[in-house]
């Protein structure tokens, strides 16, 4: 498959994965490739009314591991046999997602479930869930320091600067329920400033910060560049297996497209079938994120659910009250939409 666009060159400029002066690792990771699709047209649907409603959609991404699934349908042709042409635009981060729904620059987009319940709650956009994307797993998500760094513990980052891609998000409260386990608390405002991800080694060494929460391909490379070290590794108890991103549209979207979103579902449903077996992810990361295979090798990987389950949902629901992010809970199940597979 022909490489295309991800969206113009203006607009990924205006992403919050830019920086002045990108690591080497940051270079390679901002260039990721094109997703398939033309213009990002409306893309009617067929004539007999059988196919999707809008044949060309524009989904959001970001340059992660989480995503491979979705290059994978893109790459596999999954999308093309559900009559789809999907567009990507790389984002920062789940506010960005949220913001670009809202304006109707995305049809779908990539983001984590605490930025979505979130706005969703605050009546910023009325959100519809569509598929799942990633949990966390062993070393996916952790805190590191810089190597010759003090800190031996999150409680020893109490008073401290962490970097995360954007508050209030998914990152933020994995840091405070397991600093909570180790007798630590870190308020939003306070103790965690917003460090695009390609930019986290640059501003670990420089010591604009005295931690950063990274993800994987980045928590890897951190290490390997002798930049930092894991001092709290987010996969594990008490945040092991923690439902962290999905895809989501507007309910607009989602309630005018049906068929559109069926097609989107199985598509990425039998992608994420194929990212249970770990050497396809490994042969996908190099294709969208410009690592090498060896590193891709080396990565720690998370768990890609098919299935959209209400009951792991409402852990993410449940962990936004404790730490008073939802003053009331959100029943999960009327957003999802499941009429995939």
């Amino acid at each position: 498959m022909a490489r295309g666009v991800r969206g113009s060159r203006g607009s990924r400029s205006r992403a919050r994965l830019r920086g002045a002066a990108l690591p080497p690792l940051a270079l390679l990771l901002v260039a990721a490739t094109a997703g398939c699709g033309g213009s990002g047209d409306s893309g009617g649907g067929s004539g007999d009314g059988t196919g999707p409603e809008k044949t060309r959609i524009t989904v959001g991404t970001m340059p992660v591991a989480d995503t491979a699934p979705l290059e994978m349908a893109m790459r596999k042709g999954f999308f093309k046999a559900e009559g789809l042409t999907v567009r990507t635009t790389t984002l920062s981060g789940g506010a960005e997602s949220v913001s670009r729904l809202r304006a109707g620059a995305l049809d779908i987009s990539f983001g984590n479930y605490v930025s979505y319940f979130l706005a969703h709650a605050n009546k910023a956009i009325d959100l519809r869930i569509v598929a799942d994307a990633f949990q966390s797993a062993p070393r996916t998500h952790a805190v590191l320091v810089k190597k010759d760094s003090p800190v031996k513990s999150l409680k020893d980052l109490q008073d401290k600067k962490i970097g995360v891609n954007t508050k209030r998000n998914v990152s933020a409260l994995l840091v405070k329920k397991a600093g909570k386990a180790e007798g630590a608390s870190f308020d939003d405002d306070k103790n965690f400033a917003e460090i695009d991800m390609p930019n986290m080694e640059t501003a670990l060494k420089a010591g604009s910060v005295d931690a950063v929460q990274a993800v994987e391909p980045f928590v890897s490379a951190i290490e390997k560049s002798g930049t930092g070290r894991v001092v709290a590794d987010l996969g594990k108890p008490p945040t092991a297996g923690f439902p962290v991103a999905g895809y989501a549209a507007t309910a607009s979207f989602a309630e005018d497209n049906p068929k559109t979103v069926a097609a989107f579902q199985r598509a990425m449903a039998r992608a994420q079938k194929q990212a249970a077996n770990r050497s396809t992810v490994v042969d996908t990361l190099p294709d969208y994120t410009k690592i090498t295979a060896e590193q891709a090798a080396q990565l720690h990987l998370g768990g890609y659910p098919v299935v959209l389950d209400p009951a792991r949902l409402r852990r993410v629901v449940a962990l936004m009250r404790e730490f008073g992010y939802l003053k009331r809970g959100i029943d999960v199940e009327p957003l999802l939409v499941r009429t995939g597979p």
